[in-house]
């Protein structure tokens, strides 16, 4: 069983640390066949796959493992992995020592499969995924809201006031991020800095092509 989360702290060789999920006990007690758990500590060095990349992979590959039923333990990661080497033609790696850059790619694969076959995110691995360019125009695509996953329209950073032709506005001034209808209501009823500011959202620009792609104006 793997488990991540933060070190809060050291004190000589006692450690305190605050797990992204919960432990079931009795579970942890069979499969150590009652005795005293092991434990292993990796810090990530910043060179090879973090912590909190490898953390991503899991939570991820958990969700779609309850989506489609499979023991995440036995046979998800397996398959998952299978499945993105054959489609991608990347070589074999491995999640204990691979680059940051091929975690990264994979962490992206996996994304845009939840995405593709509308994998359900639990609220913890929501709140793991980046905040940041690519993240925001996956929600953009796929019409999630980047704040909480739900289904999203697609929202304007400035204002399309009352009785303007959306359709005749010139959009490349425009950022835009994708919300779902509670948080988009919100936005308009806190104002946009207040809300960008509490959600930490960057909305993005989108060039003619990518607003061609993404079916957003003109």
């Amino acid at each position: 069983m793997e488990f991540f989360g933060k070190l809060l702290s050291i004190n000589g060789n006692r450690i305190s640390a605050e797990l992204d999920d919960d432990i079931d006990a009795f579970k942890l007690s069979k499969l150590s066949s009652g005795k005293q758990p092991m434990i292993e500590v990796s810090i990530s060095d910043g060179r090879t796959i973090s912590v909190e990349q490898r953390g991503k992979i899991y939570a991820l590959i958990g969700d779609i493992s309850d989506w489609s039923g499979y023991m995440v333990e036995k046979e998800t990661p397996q398959i998952m992995k299978w499945k993105y080497l054959t489609e991608t033609g990347k070589d074999e790696f491995s999640l204990s020592n691979c680059s940051m850059t091929q975690a990264k790619e994979y962490i992206s694969w996996l994304l845009d499969f939840c995405f593709e076959y509308d994998v359900p995110f639990k609220t913890r691995t929501w709140d793991l995924l980046p905040n940041d360019y690519s993240m925001q125009y996956r929600c953009l695509k796929h019409r999630r809201c980047c704040i909480c996953g739900r289904h999203a329209d697609i929202a304007h950073l400035q204002t399309v006031g009352m009785g303007r032709n959306r359709r005749q506005i010139n959009h490349s001034g425009f950022f835009f991020m994708a919300l779902c209808r509670i948080h988009h209501t919100e936005q308009h009823k806190i104002g946009v800095m207040t809300f960008l500011q509490r959600y930490h959202i960057k909305p993005i620009k989108l060039d003619a092509d990518d607003r061609k792609q993404l079916r957003i104006g003109g």
